[in-house]
């Protein structure tokens, strides 16, 4: 069965976006027209180009151009021609209002307004606002600046970087960020894609095919604005830590976009983090050395140096350093020695195909060693012009590395070993709200954590000064006396807390002094018994416009605001992404052994993110959290004070920007002859059982399945096939209980909100027993639950048992003219 299809008739397909065998410009009289037919010449596009002035135009055609570039305003009138003609992709590289009006039930796909155009270099094809023709490479870089498109084009010549697209988003008012990303991530000829965002429309869509893409390949982006936005950084943050879940490299300057495509696009990945730097030149060595450990990489043995005269000794030498076990990466760092430099450099270029980590090679100067980085760069090396630039590459690998990881953490909807006490949760947020809240006390925040498993320090509410050291005898000593209150923290009052109470006496006279600045004798009032402030942390949660729930951490107390130290991500998390949280704040270096004082409990705290998390998971009703200080020792952590705020009624919020591990979909299934199955959503991890099922399928059955015959699967359609998005597919596996094998899969891929494309298949001992009926039932329910109106699926005409499988499920089944080999299986889900 086959998932995509090229370019069905009728309807827009990527393809034609892409790889269109002819062009119609509309406006080819205006200036963006003009440039965009001079573009198309020069790029020497082998395809058939129209000229039209407008609508009436279109009509006059011998046939449905692929691709239509407006540089007219796009009409409604414009838009309906375009579509009765038979062309559904348009690129509107001007300025035009009500796009996305114009365009609504044409059936029209269009890139733009303002859009750069795009560019396919291995096709020719430049159908662009460009100022120079696009040299070919292996960057698909991705802007809604035409603007940027152009500097970077400017850039890449000179520095030996050609791309397999530019592709021009403008205004999006109808294409977007997530078709562009599916087919880059497809295409062959991309080995890395850049980024230009400065907004999202749907972050769903976005973080997926942001997922997906990053799994095949390196994906680097830039927002530009991202501070004017949002002063505090929070929004930034967000961002970044949401790219970081899909895999995608954020960087924050065009600089480090630039470097990022230098090294990303030519260098295999980072094995690990230590680099081993390779120099004849000791102190630009000693350089790249502090370089690297001032951004907390690490340096694999000393620097090796060998003479000027002896330069041609860092080939051999870069590839004893890369066999060494533990180094990531190799850097050679080369100053110019005169006429020795040519076989250096040959021999740099030779070592890197023996090498199984990254070669990076900082070729200095800009004489002699200009020439020596357009040489090595013209071979496609990673090359720069200076030691700190060499390293920064490295770290883009490095974090690459990392982030890869990330988006590979799948955590469950659910991932307490403990359950919590939600009922506990509902009856204290019922409470708040019945109060006429939506905030809650700090009593009512530490009792909602303390139900997650978080500890709390013991707190009593009273009613006045003498309750309340009653509640200190009870708790002991010393004590703490607060203002019991619903404000946010930060807006507190002062004088609302006593700290260091060691007697009733001095709770009395505390709780009587905030009373009375308070406004009263009778204020509820709250007695703690005070914890040892050791170490203090902040776990905050808040919601961003764009992307929903983030979870926040860094130092905390008093001074939390001013420090700023906030390592973000998003929900739901699993102890290896808390774990990784933590490590990228500068408390994580508080919680280590420091003189007499033995390391703090760090796993405790990364339990209570994923507490905190699975808390918002489960009450999205959740708006905001401030749990501050989480004080953390030798033994643990204990919540001291905390405040949480609530939705207001009916906001239901736009759910979590991450979607789970969908572990209620896990079924246990027995086969008539009484073998035990799990049928379950299938996971990365489940990659080398899949390539072992893919080698006991016969031959025929992989035709059937792929339309081809097919050895192997190759790693990117193993990484396709098993690391999927939940939101825009699904496939079960059918796996022995006993053994883990897998023994069957069937998937659906949604074409769009309404229909899904399907496959199956089984291997062959467990054909006839119902374990492919039950695949299919799986997938089917998955698909009403999703609220898809239809499944299709291709089968080959000589596949007579999967032509009866499907009519048994109730499919309608026609063969396609266009493809007579090819029968179509559809299943209504009404």
């Amino acid at each position: 069965m086959q998932l995509l299809r090229d370019k069905p008739a009728g309807r827009f397909s990527p393809a034609r976006l892409f790889r269109p065998e002819s062009i119609a410009v509309v406006g080819a009289g205006s200036g963006a027209g003009r440039q965009v037919l001079a573009n198309l010449e020069a790029g020497g596009f082998r395809g058939d180009v129209a000229t039209l002035a407008g609508p009436a135009d279109v009509a006059g055609l011998a046939s449905a151009p692929d691709l239509a570039v407006l540089a007219a305003r796009p009409t409604a009138e414009l838009l309906q021609a375009l579509a009765a003609k038979g062309t559904f992709a348009a690129v509107v590289v001007c300025d035009a209002e009500g796009l996305s009006e114009s365009a609504r039930g044409t059936g029209v796909r269009v890139l733009g307004p303002g859009s750069f155009g795009i560019c396919v270099p291995a096709i020719a094809l430049n159908a662009s606002r460009a100022h120079i023709v696009p040299p070919a490479g292996r960057i698909g870089l991705v802007s809604q600046s035409a603007s940027l498109c152009r500097s970077v084009l400017d850039w890449a010549g000179p520095n030996g970087v050609g791309f397999s697209h530019i592709v021009g988003i403008g205004g999006r008012a109808d294409l977007g960020f997530g078709m562009v990303l599916d087919w880059l991530s497809r295409d062959p000829g991309t080995g890395a894609i850049l980024l230009d965002i400065r907004y999202l429309r749907n972050r769903c869509e976005f973080l997926s095919a942001a997922r997906a893409a990053s799994r095949l390949r390196p994906v680097v982006a830039i927002r530009p604005g991202a501070m004017l936005a949002d002063l505090s950084g929070a929004a930034e943050r967000a961002f970044e830590a949401a790219l970081r879940r899909a895999g995608v490299l954020y960087v924050k300057s065009l600089e480090d976009l630039l470097a990022a495509a230098e090294v990303l696009a030519r260098a295999r990945p980072a094995r690990s983090e230590a680099i081993s730097i390779v120099t004849n030149a000791l102190s630009p060595g000693r350089i790249a050395a502090d370089a690297a450990l001032r951004d907390g990489l690490q340096v694999a043995a000393d620097v090796v140096h060998v003479e000027p005269d002896d330069s041609q000794q860092l080939a051999t030498l870069a590839e004893a350093a890369a066999a060494k076990p533990g180094v990531g990466g190799v850097l050679v760092v080369h100053a110019p020695t005169g006429e020795g430099d040519d076989a250096t450099m040959a021999g740099l270029v030779a070592s890197r195909a023996a090498m199984k980590v990254p070669l990076l090679v900082c070729a200095m100067g800009e004489t002699v060693g200009l020439t020596n980085r357009r040489r090595l760069a013209e071979a496609g090396m990673a090359v720069f012009a200076a030691p700190e630039q060499a390293v920064r590459g490295f770290l883009h690998l490095v974090i690459d590395r990392r982030n890869r990881a990330a988006a590979r953490e799948l955590p469950d909807s659910a991932v307490l070993a403990i359950t919590p006490d939600r009922e506990a949760v509902r009856s204290v947020l019922a409470s708040v709200r019945g109060a006429g809240r939506l905030a809650t006390t700090q009593d009512e925040a530490l009792a909602v954590l303390a139900a997650y498993g978080i500890p709390a320090v013991p707190t009593r509410a009273v009613a006045s000064p003498d309750d309340a050291a009653d509640a200190a005898r009870l708790l002991g000593f010393p004590a703490v006396v607060k203002l019991r209150q619903s404000v946010r923290p930060n807006q507190r009052a002062s004088g609302g807390l006593a700290l260091e109470l060691h007697g009733p006496t001095e709770v009395t006279e505390a709780a009587t002094r905030i009373a009375a600045q308070s406004g009263g004798d009778e204020l509820p009032l709250l007695v703690q018994r005070q914890a040892v402030r050791w170490r203090e942390l902040r776990i905050r949660v808040d919601d961003d416009a764009t992307f929903g729930p983030i979870i926040g951490i860094g130092q905390g107390g008093t001074a939390a605001d001013i420090h700023c130290d906030v390592a973000a991500d998003l929900p739901p998390l699993n102890l290896a992404l808390a774990h990784a949280l933590i490590g990228r704040t500068r408390a994580a270096a508080t919680l280590g052994r420091f003189r007499d004082n033995p390391a703090a409990d760090e796993p405790a705290v990364a339990e209570a993110l994923v507490r905190v998390s699975q808390l918002i998971v489960d009450f999205p009703e959740i708006v905001e959290l401030d749990l501050n200080p989480l004080i953390v020792d030798v033994d643990g952590v204990v919540a001291a004070d905390a405040w949480l705020k609530l939705r207001e009624p009916g906001d239901a919020g736009g759910g979590l920007a991450i979607t789970p591990y969908p572990v209620e979909l896990v079924e246990h299934w027995t086969t008539p002859n009484g073998e035990r199955l799990l049928f379950r959503p299938i996971r990365p991890e489940d990659a080398d059982q899949h390539a072992v099922f893919f080698s006991r399928l016969s031959p025929q059955d992989i035709r059937y399945r792929f339309f081809t015959a097919m050895r192997e699967l190759s790693p990117e359609q193993m990484a396709r096939l098993t690391q999927i998005d939940y939101d825009r597919e699904m496939a079960f596996i059918a796996a022995r209980e006993a053994t883990g094998e897998t023994v069957g899969v069937a998937r659906l891929v949604c074409e769009n909100e309404h229909e899904g494309e399907f496959a199956v298949i089984v291997q062959a001992d467990m054909k006839g027993i119902g374990v492919a009926r039950h695949l299919m039932q799986r997938l089917i329910d998955w698909a009403r639950r999703r609220g898809l109106s239809e499944i299709v699926g291709q089968v080959l005409a000589d596949n007579a048992p999967m032509l009866a499988f499907v009519r048994r499920l109730g499919f309608r089944v026609q063969r396609l003219p266009e493809e007579p080999d090819v029968v179509e299986a559809r299943l209504a889900l009404g």
